[in-house]
């Protein structure tokens, strides 16, 4: 999924956003509520990890415009403040969930995919195609039942194979999705990712290249 960590903490936002890495999202961060506001207005996010109390534009402000804009976006708000009425504050603002700080990143991991399913089309947590078996929540994946390894990113972009169900996913929708905004829209990283998971999959091969379109799983 792609995320966006909004944090004025640099040290936990950048602590977020490797945790999140680290679950095969591609994520980018933002230090105040101005930045978040420009990244959203440019990039597609499944998920916005939005500290409250924000410098320059509040957290609140970003959460209405993001609301207001009608985006599909789920919001996952953080405060240090733990009182019920300052959740139910966040919440009336149209964000979908809150968690206070302190908070275990293990947690915050686990709700911000709860999210993400909330924010596409409803996909089971196992998929299956062609022979292929892709776990999400685990993160495991299988061809007839032998285990294959995969890096994030070859994981990343198999899971967006496998939700088309067989519709073709074209070289930019992977990097809107796998990738974060540092990626350059020319680089070969697409290609060469699919390259690699063509490989470990084994064969016969079962990622299709349609020229002009994509790639597609029949």
């Amino acid at each position: 999924m792609r995320v966006l960590v909004v944090e004025d903490e640099r040290l936990l936002a950048d602590l977020i956003a490797r945790w999140l890495r680290g679950e095969a999202h591609a994520v980018d961060v933002a230090y105040d509520g101005d930045a978040a506001l420009e990244r959203l207005g440019v990039n597609d996010y499944d998920v916005v990890v939005l500290d409250r109390d924000l410098p320059v534009v509040h957290g609140d402000d970003v959460c209405r415009a993001l609301v207001d804009s009608g985006a599909q976006t789920r919001v996952l708000m953080l405060t240090a403040a733990a009182e019920i009425g300052d959740r139910v504050a966040g919440l009336s603002l149209g964000a979908d969930d809150y968690l206070p700080k302190p908070f275990a990143f293990a947690e915050l991991a686990a709700r911000v995919l709860a999210l993400g399913r909330r924010a596409r089309p409803a996909a089971p947590p196992v998929l299956n195609r062609a022979g292929i078996t892709v776990d999400l929540p685990r993160r495991e994946v299988y061809r007839n039942g032998r285990y294959v390894a995969l890096s994030r990113k070859e994981f990343a972009t198999l899971a967006e194979l496998m939700r088309a169900d067989g519709a073709v996913v074209s070289a930019e929708h992977l990097l809107e999705k796998v990738w974060d905004e540092h990626a350059d829209p020319f680089t070969a990283a697409v290609r060469v990712t699919i390259l690699k998971l063509r490989r470990k999959l084994g064969d016969p091969p079962v990622v299709e290249t349609v020229p002009g379109d994509g790639y597609v799983i029949r």
